[in-house]
């Protein structure tokens, strides 16, 4: 009961467990979530509306910015011309009363009459006439003229005191005066001039220039605005088209045109944009046409191997064939064809990850070339080809830092290529040979040769010529795409030179020297250097 009890609670853990993964994990901190790319609705503003809009606002805030600071600094100036010219009128006027005064000996509607001429200067001024003990005895406010017989024809007469004085402005600088000196030097009064509807006394003329100036400016800053948003809205259409191509070229490489392109040029931004956008779209497109045919190779790689297990036995369990050693021996060759391709992805994959052991030990070339050859040698000579070897370096003098198994194999896979791709009595030569600093070894074979345009695909994985797919050679496909990754282990590179029905060369060249196995070496060195110095001084 106990143990039925037990196995109860298990199964209820287990489907407790079954229904949180299924959940997505409710109690776990981390979520994850994808979906496909949204589609975007039309923007309420286009790039080009908001470059141009801003733009605008920044050339308007400019013009107003510059108008304020115009219209500030041209009021000081024009204030101070003004008052000049105010100050100047005071004392003409001032000056006029004051001879008259000298004339009548006091003051007479003569007198004040000459005060009228500052009047006629802007209906806007108040002119008023104060005498030594500082009485208003003339405003022009309530000041009349009348016509009558007087002693200088066609004047005018003026009634004093005809009505309260005009009160004066609260600000002093508003306030224009004018002594009244006679030739005596005796001050008889003073001239006053303000304006009761501006903070300044004008004249009518400056008034309306004031008021011209002002207009002046505000046509400029509209004029300004015009200018800038034309010439924003040419610069914004100008700036977008190249984006809005390359936008749009985007969208169609994404609905499946892989051919679309910018066709943008130029020594600016968005001309090497366009250019890297381009760049960019050849080589997505080259990738994927690449994943295709990947994809297609390894189908049919796996699918050979496997249909022709799957017809063995087929016919063994139906009676067609007997299911004998030799029926199964098929089979199993199949089985390992199948682990070969296999295992050689796998190695192939892990070469790229960088997961590989990588080992390099200090190694002379000749002898592992010559060994490797020698090996291989009855091979050749079953396959009816002949195989030799070239040095061009004394043997013992050939080092370099590799590591031994892989580059064993990078050459085998090299000697297995020229060996399937050679017609019968043809010849494979490997020839091994170095410089200062590099170990070149070179496999040149009188075989079918590669096409051309076919060159930069050799090294591609599951890629074979249109020719070399025609020889029923049963390679893997995937031997030289891992040669490539052996010898780019080994900071080296290999190069390829073929014509086309005549041969192909392959030119191994890697360093003499691992940067890894110089600082191991020396390390090594220096420590045993210090134990001599040790055992010697002991």
């Amino acid at each position: 009961m106990a143990r039925l009890t037990t196995q109860g609670a298990r199964r209820s853990r287990e489907s407790s467990a079954r229904r949180s993964k299924r959940s997505g994990g409710a109690g776990s901190s981390g979520r994850s979530q994808w979906s496909t790319p949204r589609t975007h609705g039309q923007p309420r503003m286009n790039l080009a509306g908001s470059i141009t809009l801003a733009l605008i606002v920044m050339s308007v805030l400019t013009a107003v910015l510059l108008a304020v600071m115009l219209a500030f600094a041209w009021n000081a100036q024009f204030q101070s011309y003004s008052r000049e010219n105010m100050e100047r009128l005071a004392a003409t006027t001032a000056q006029s009363i004051a001879e008259r005064y000298q004339e009548e000996g006091k003051w007479t509607p003569e007198v004040l009459v000459q005060a009228v001429s500052a009047s006629a200067a802007s209906p806007d001024i108040v002119v008023q006439v104060l005498d030594a003990q500082e009485h208003v005895i003339y405003d022009d406010s309530w000041a009349s003229t009348s016509t009558g017989d007087s002693s200088s024809e066609g004047s005018s007469s003026v009634t004093p005191r005809s009505g309260p004085a005009t009160p004066l402005p609260e600000e002093s600088d508003s306030v224009v005066s004018a002594p009244i000196v006679v030739d005596t030097n005796e001050q008889v009064g003073s001239l006053r001039l303000f304006s009761v509807n501006s903070d300044m006394p004008i004249t009518a003329a400056d008034a309306m220039f004031r008021t011209n100036s002002y207009n002046a400016i505000i046509m400029a800053t509209a004029l300004a605005a015009l200018l800038a948003t034309f010439i924003g809205w040419l610069l914004s259409h100008r700036l977008t088209r190249p984006i809005l191509r390359i936008s749009s070229t985007a969208r169609a490489i994404r609905s499946g045109d892989l051919t679309a392109r910018t066709g943008l040029r130029g020594d600016d931004e968005v001309g090497q944009l366009g250019e890297m956008f381009d760049a960019m779209a050849n080589s997505i497109e080259k990738d994927i046409n690449l994943e295709h045919r990947l994809t297609n190779d390894v189908a049919h790689e796996l699918r050979t191997p496997l249909m022709a297990i799957q017809a063995n036995v087929e016919a063994m369990q139906d009676g067609v064939l007997p299911c004998d050693s030799e029926q199964l021996a098929v089979v199993g060759e199949e089985v390992r064809r199948l682990s070969r391709l296999v295992d050689a992805m796998l190695q192939l994959s892990r070469m790229e990850n960088g997961t590989t052991p990588f080992k390099p030990r200090r190694t002379e070339m000749v002898g592992l070339v010559s060994g490797i050859t020698r090996a291989h040698e009855q091979l050749f000579v079953d396959s009816g080809l002949k195989l030799r070897l070239d040095v061009d370096v004394p043997r013992g003098e050939c080092y370099a830092d590799v590591d031994r198994d892989l580059m064993r194999q990078a050459i085998i896979n090299v000697l297995s290529n020229a060996l399937r791709y050679t017609p019968e009595g043809g010849w494979v030569v490997v020839k091994i040979s170095q410089s200062r600093s590099r170990v070149f070894i070179a496999v040149s074979d009188t075989g079918i040769g590669i096409a051309e345009e076919d060159l930069p695909r050799v090294f591609s994985r599951f890629w074979r010529s249109d020719a070399s797919r025609e020889r029923v050679s049963g390679g893997l496909g995937v031997g030289m795409s891992l040669t490539k990754e052996i010898i780019e282990r080994h900071r080296g590179h290999i190069n390829v030179e073929s014509t086309l029905g005549q041969g192909t060369t392959f030119t191994i060249d890697v360093p003499r020297e691992q940067r890894e196995s110089r600082e191991r070496r020396e390390s090594r060195e220096r420590a045993s250097r210090q134990q001599r110095s040790t055992e010697s001084t002991e």
